[in-house]
């Protein structure tokens, strides 16, 4: 049995505490990975496996340590777990080689928990979760923290809830206590899982204490209770909070003096969309990658934390009208003051991510560069503030006192740091960071080195002219230092000076070494050296000066958010042409001039304006006289478009935005349920139909006063009689039910548009199309009544099929329409009334006069079907 080396010894017991953690094991100046974790990293960073040495048995990779930063994102993206494992002590030259340094695990980074700008998407937020459930209990406690940014996030609620706030707010992690395990995945089922690409980590149950997390959370906010947070009363979403706050702090070792608030998530602020319907919406994101999503079409964000905060609106539309007017009443004030839009723009366009420089300096991790384009950020929010004030708009006045002062964080990075940031970062080590005049010594030491290129060539002067070698060159690598380089012959062999001592003897040069040179190199490390340590202890006194500020960033960074989303927002109202809806406290949607903004978006990006137009439609949904459309029309005549359409408009109203439209006059949605095309779940063993009735179920059984409800093509996925009695009753059932939610449904059927006869709150619109030459020309312009044909015939001819199948589908759909199956649905609105007649009957009473009487009577019935 071969013997463990000291080294080993030592990495195997770091190992044992950070099981399922790929442990980067710091060795001099590399990173050295072992055994089965080398194996799985040379793969993911394509990088040399080895071993240890000639006789080892162990896997070894390893990289240079100053391209941790090259290499890590890599290893977050994989999904690793990584244990930064970094020498606690340097190396003494009185030290034996064979004496082992102090090591030790100096930070956890996980998927959740990252603040490396290279690993971080800066567009959206990087969440880690936490989960704290109770048995017997349907209430679940779940936090989420962004450590980049400083987000903190706390609630309650039932599985629906839990699974809803997931979806939206989409974390990398959650963590959960080990003894709930089988509960905890049984919550967040493995679609969530698989669709999130959730990473879970279960921790100790001891984490997860109600009074060791109330005690942790006080602490670090500094307060006597949480009652200012108005989360006092969530217990369990509480324990998840102060789980997360342990696992952070004291597993990962990160410090969190940036996060100063927790925020309560609570949903019945916000318009409610189902996670299926927010889907189909393409609001965010598509399964088709060249779609256009409504994200792409609003942000015009220029900051990272304008592009976080514009998708969260998206996902958070409000249903607060006060609110909902006053980010309204801010858009309409950048689109009547026009001055001051373009200046604020350009300077959002040169502001950083502040939120989460703030993270790393609390973290100690900015860089001198990071604390260069704090100081251009800065500058330019101070530059904005002034913009604002100096606007004749009381509404900008109030909005730019709401933003702190920063002068003097700023007068003290400007008085410290010299130079801009450089568009590259490769050229940062080019650039002098720190100002002259702020250390006498430092700039003596700089004059050393800045000196040293003259004192070289006046050297190489002298010595050419010594020697009289005229090709004689000083160059400079990091083996050999400065030497003297000839070209290799037997005339300058002669010339040679004797201090010249020879160090390299290549093919066509020969290369010297002089104590001259070596004095000199000497000199110019030490000065290198000292100017560093002098820069570092500066750049540390300056971040210390910062961790004292870094309140004022917090708010800072969310207001020129804000700005910078309603900007995007007026961009696309004046690019667009979009108009203010107006909000009141009714049950109904007027939408006049409604357009799709996707459709709209491409006509007008691709320069198709010319060729086609936008048919814009008028939607009137009036809850005591026109509750319920039945929206008919033929195969793409853009029935589903309507239904995406009203919806996305809605959503859009509710975030503040300006709309598609020419008038609109909205009451409150409070949820959209938008049923559209499903295909199966052979995972586990749906059908297209049954998906289909799981989902309408779900909207059918959360129905609110303010629900629209939009479904498409409801029963297609059976026989057409089951198809059209199911679609009649669940019409019927909006029809009748006590909230009265506003529906549109469209639909092939086309006997439901019967159903206006029976219903007095239905109405029937149809998609127009006109047949010429038998070729079908859409309008997509909703008419006020019903349409008797999908033309899927037509339809089918368009997509290719074979001239003659299309021949005898005419023939049979001819046949089929003679025979007229379905005319008795008329009938379904009185069945109960001749079921009674004849129940009632009393037969051994009738006489043939009776009987003939009632027989005439449902005769005569039929005849008017």
């Amino acid at each position: 049995m071969k013997a463990i080396t000291p080294l080993m010894k030592q990495y195997n017991e770091i190992k044992t505490k950070f099981p399922n953690t790929i442990v980067l094991f710091k060795v001099g100046d590399f990173y050295e990975i072992f055994g089965k974790d080398a194996i799985k990293c040379s793969k993911v960073l394509n990088i040399v496996l080895t071993k240890r040495n000639k006789n080892s048995s162990i896997e070894l990779a390893g990289f240079p340590h100053h391209s941790i930063n090259n290499y890590l994102p890599k290893l977050i993206k994989a999904g690793f777990k990584i244990a930064i494992c970094d020498e606690l002590e340097k190396k003494e030259t009185s030290k034996k080689d064979n004496v082992i340094l102090k090591r030790g695990v100096t930070e956890i980074i996980t998927p959740g928990v990252v603040t490396n700008s290279e690993v971080l998407d800066a567009k959206t937020n990087n969440f880690l979760g936490a989960i704290y459930y109770k048995n017997n209990s349907q209430i679940i406690g779940i936090s989420f923290l962004d450590i980049s940014t400083g987000e903190f996030l706390v609630g309650e609620g039932c599985q629906n809830y839990i699974n809803q706030i997931i979806n939206k707010l989409l974390p990398k992690e959650i963590i959960y206590p080990k003894n709930k395990t089988k509960e905890i995945k049984y919550i967040l089922n493995n679609k969530i899982q698989r669709q999130l690409q959730l990473q879970l980590q279960s921790l100790e149950d001891g984490f997860f204490s109600f009074n060791s997390s109330y005690k942790n959370l006080i602490q670090h906010f500094q307060t006597n209770s949480l009652k200012g947070f108005n989360i006092q009363k969530l217990v369990l979403g509480i324990t998840s909070a102060g789980a997360i706050l342990d696992y952070v702090c004291n597993i990962c070792n990160y410090k969190i003096n940036h996060i100063n608030s927790i925020q309560r998530i609570d949903l019945d602020k916000y318009l409610n969309i189902d996670n299926f319907s927010f889907e189909n919406l393409e609001i965010l994101t598509s399964k088709n990658e060249d779609a256009v999503t409504l994200l792409k079409i609003l942000d015009f964000t220029y900051t990272p934390m304008g592009s976080r905060l514009i998708n969260k609106w998206l996902r958070f539309p409000l249903k607060n009208i006060k609110k909902i007017k006053s980010r309204q009443k801010l858009l309409d004030e950048f689109l009547t003051t026009k001055k001051i839009v373009k200046p604020i723009r350009k300077k959002l366009k040169t502001i950083y991510d502040l939120e989460r420089l703030t993270a790393k300096i609390v973290n100690l991790k900015a860089t001198p560069y990071d604390l260069l384009i704090l100081k251009k950020t800065l500058k330019n929010i101070i530059d904005i503030k002034d913009i604002l004030l100096d606007s004749k708009s009381q509404i900008f006045k109030k909005l730019a006192k709401k933003i702190l002062n920063c002068n003097k964080i700023y007068r003290v990075l400007e008085k410290v740091l010299f130079a801009d940031a450089p568009k590259n970062l490769k050229n940062l080590k080019k650039v002098k960071v720190i100002k002259p005049g702020i250390s006498k010594e430092l700039d003596k030491l700089r004059n050393v080195v800045t000196n040293s290129e003259k004192t070289i060539l006046k050297i190489c002067e002298r010595e050419r002219k010594d020697t009289g070698i005229k090709n004689l060159q000083i160059n400079y690598n990091n083996i050999l230092g400065y030497y003297i380089e000839i070209k290799k012959n037997l005339q300058t062999k002669r010339k040679l000076s004797n201090k010249w001592k020879i160090k390299q003897i290549l093919a066509n040069v020969e290369r010297y070494i002089t104590e001259e040179l070596t004095n000199y190199e000497l000199k110019i490390k030490l000065a290198q050296e000292n100017i560093r340590k002098i820069e570092n202890k500066i750049l540390e006194d300056l971040t210390n000066f910062l961790l004292e500020k870094l309140y004022k960033n917090q708010p800072n960074s969310k207001l020129i958010a804000k700005i910078d989303v309603i900007l995007s927002l007026v961009r696309c109202a004046q690019k667009y042409n979009y108009i203010c809806p107006k909000f009141n406290k009714s049950f109904n949607i007027y939408i006049k001039g409604g357009r799709h903004p996707v459709i709209d978006f491409k006509i007008n990006s691709e320069n198709n304006s010319k060729i086609f137009t936008y048919v814009s439609n008028d939607i009137f949904l009036k809850r005591e006289k026109k509750q319920i459309f039945l929206i008919t029309g033929p195969n793409m005549a853009g029935k589903s478009a309507i239904l995406r359409q009203t919806a996305i408009i809605i959503l859009m109203a509710q975030l503040g935005s300006y709309i598609p439209a020419k008038y609109a006059e909205i009451g409150i949605i409070e949820q959209i349920f938008l049923r559209v095309g499903a295909s199966d779940n052979i995972s586990i063993g749906e059908s297209t139909f049954m998906r289909e009735m799981n989902e309408t179920a779900s909207i059918l059984n959360n129905i609110s006063e303010r629900s629209l409800i939009l479904l498409d093509e409801i029963g297609r996925g059976t026989s057409t009689y089951d198809g059209i009695s199911i679609a009649w009753a669940i019409i019927e059932f909006l029809h009748n039910h006590p909230k009265k939610p506003l529906v549109l449904f469209a639909t092939h059927y086309h006997e439901l548009n019967n159903m206006i006869n029976y219903y007095k709150r239905i109405r029937n619109l149809s998609l127009s199309v006109k047949k010429i030459n038998n070729t079908l020309i859409y309008t997509r312009k909703l008419l006020p009544y019903g349409c008797q044909n999908s033309y899927g015939i037509h339809v089918a001819k368009l997509a290719g099929i074979p001239n003659l199948i299309i021949k005898r589908a005419n023939q049979i759909l001819s046949f089929f329409e003679q025979m007229k199956p379905l005319k008795n649905i008329k009938i379904y609105r009185n069945y109960k009334l001749i079921t009674n007649l004849f129940c009632q009957l009393k037969i051994k009473q009738l006489t043939l006069a009776s009987s003939i009487t009632i027989l005439k009577k449902l005769q005569l019935f039929f005849n008017k079907q």
